[in-house]
């Protein structure tokens, strides 16, 4: 059920709130491009700044315009398990099909604390829940035991975003969980190694700005055409490293907007990009196709 090319969108916004009509469109787009799925509420879609009513709203009209055409799955994770556990029922309540649960960041909780957290957040909901490991944003990486211990002990924990940036821990967590647990690549640059190792996917940036050739990209591996995704991967890796030239989703966003996807507006504390980095982006896009003029 999760695989292939699941997009992190973005949020998009105006000068006062959600851009619903936006956002809906942008959905609508992923899907007739073949995206696999959808995450409101990760960090692309500026899940730190959004208020607790925003945050619902935005799975809410995700649910509505998805329509069960594809996989929802809602990013629903807090450094406050409390706050985790209201908005992954929120999100099952309202037709997620899924949640996609972040390591609680800056309270640097130990590896106990962490499984009491995940193991909480999931008692709370029948949906099945995919734990976020990024530890380069959370202070804190779930170590393998961790996680085999969750899924062991937590039925309705099937899968891990994995963006810790180690194939060393992506070959461990198969080992440890099983050929069952489903791992998806939480870095587009990653996806063909990870699903080397057993991943079924990715959970893209890219997405947002080249849905087709995302969706491409893994259907090929997955079809065992990898010479084929190879070459895709390596066409892809330029524009790529251009959206990671500064935090993510400021070059992506910012992308969306130079394309005439959706309005680039972003919340503080992220902020425009540096002029230079703007021209590198500019040069990628163009370079890749994916603009004709600037």
């Amino acid at each position: 059920m999760f695989k292939g090319s699941i997009v992190a969108i973005i949020t998009p916004f105006t000068e006062n709130g959600l851009d619903e009509g936006t956002l809906r469109k942008l959905i609508t787009l992923q899907i007739e491009s073949g995206t696999n799925g959808i995450v409101p509420c990760g960090t692309t879609g500026e899940s730190p700044t959004l208020s607790p009513a925003e945050h619902n709203r935005v799975i809410e009209v995700t649910v509505e315009a998805v329509n069960k055409r594809v996989p929802v799955i809602a990013g629903t994770g807090s450094n406050s398990t409390a706050e985790a556990v209201m908005l992954t029922k929120h999100a099952a309540h309202v037709g997620a099909d899924a949640a996609l649960v972040v390591t609680p960041y800056y309270n640097k909780p130990t590896q106990r604390g962490l499984y009491l957290h995940f193991k909480a957040v999931a008692e709370s909901v029948d949906i099945p829940i995919i734990l976020y490991n990024i530890a380069g944003r959370t202070a804190r990486n779930i170590e393998t035991e961790t996680v085999a211990k969750l899924n062991a002990d937590c039925p309705n924990i099937v899968g891990v975003k994995e963006a810790s940036g180690s194939l060393e821990q992506v070959k461990a967590v198969r080992q440890a969980c099983g050929p069952d647990f489903i791992i998806l690549s939480g870095d587009d640059a990653l996806t063909l190694p990870m699903m080397e190792l057993g991943g079924t996917g990715v959970i893209s940036v890219a997405a947002n700005i080249v849905p087709e050739d995302i969706a491409t990209l893994t259907r090929l591996y997955a079809e065992g055409k990898k010479d084929e995704a190879a070459a895709l991967d390596s066409k892809l890796k330029p524009l790529i490293n251009a959206l990671f030239l500064e935090t993510n989703p400021i070059p992506v966003k910012t992308a969306a907007e130079l394309m005439g996807l959706a309005p680039g507006r972003l919340r503080l504390p992220l902020c425009e990009m540096e002029p230079t980095n703007l021209e590198k982006l500019k040069q990628a896009l163009l370079e890749y196709g994916a603009l004709t003029t600037v």
